[in-house]
């Protein structure tokens, strides 16, 4: 079974599957990306460090990695719409460590005009 993701963001369209049902794509634009590099705070670092003894979600983290996920997302989608494109297809997200206690994330997909 196949799951897509179907967002809007300034009115570009982003689907994480090759095609939008519906509509055709009339024109391939090219690669789109956007990333963003963050880096831990140490107020951060000692309440996670507290809660890997207890166990449970370091918050923290997850607000730090959301809020970069979601700034990846924007600046990819900023780039399709400077390309003129009012879709992205294939949408797909990374992460990587670039040093320790800092994480890029990246955002990537096939900016294309549909019909």
């Amino acid at each position: 079974m196949m799951t897509t993701m179907i967002a809007s963001r300034t009115n570009v369209l982003i689907t994480t599957i090759d095609t939008v049902a519906g509509h055709e794509i009339v024109q391939v634009i090219g690669l789109v990306r956007g990333s963003t590099v963050r880096a831990k705070h140490i107020g951060t670092d000692i309440v996670a460090g507290l809660k890997n003894l207890v166990g449970g979600e370091m918050t923290g983290y997850s607000s730090l990695m959301a809020g970069a996920r979601e700034q990846a997302i924007d600046r990819m989608v900023a780039e399709a719409h400077a390309m003129g494109a009012n879709a992205v297809v294939g949408f797909r997200m990374e992460t990587s460590a670039i040093m320790a206690g800092a994480s890029e994330i990246v955002a990537y997909g096939t900016a294309v005009k549909l019909s």
